[in-house]
């Protein structure tokens, strides 16, 4: 497993830009909220905690990871963000539904990111279980959301 041994949320701030100047979107899915709240926090907290002002931090929920697509879309328009990260959580059931909203949601956020100039950061788990998805939400490997949020703040500025 390609995290095994390794915590997310690890970073060094000295070595990220100041997000003071910046404004994000967060845009979360509902489904499955246990898991994308904890990952809404982790990048919350990355973002406030790289110089990001609250007030330039804007959420936006949606019912599901299917629907993130749309939600960036319309952040996008109308917004004026400097990058968006996108989050939800798809976990592996018993049909091939798991397979359809990950692939599908996976591309529409990669469309967004080669048709708009404000990168869409994929904070999309895809786990096979909920242990998994708790690993990565605040759990031993950490939390993506930290990650997202870092990588959101460092491709926000390529950019500018």
């Amino acid at each position: 497993m390609a995290t095994e041994n390794k915590n997310l949320s690890v970073y060094d701030k000295n070595k990220i830009p100041n997000a003071k100047e910046l404004r994000f979107g967060i845009v979360v899915s509902e489904w499955n909220d246990e898991i994308t709240e904890s990952l809404y926090k982790g990048a919350e907290e990355a973002l406030l905690d790289c110089g990001a002002l609250s007030e330039n931090v804007i959420r936006w929920n949606v019912p599901g990871s299917f629907e993130l697509t749309f939600g960036c879309k319309k952040m996008i328009q109308t917004e004026k963000v400097d990058a968006i990260v996108a989050i939800g959580s798809v976990i592996r059931g018993e049909t091939s539904h798991f397979d359809f909203v990950c692939s599908a949601t996976a591309q529409g956020i990669k469309d967004l990111n080669v048709t708009y100039d404000v990168p869409v950061i994929f904070c999309v788990l895809t786990d096979d279980n909920i242990e998994q998805s708790r690993a990565r939400s605040g759990g031993k490997h950490g939390n993506k959301g930290t990650e997202a949020a870092i990588a959101a703040i460092q491709m926000a500025v390529l950019g500018k």
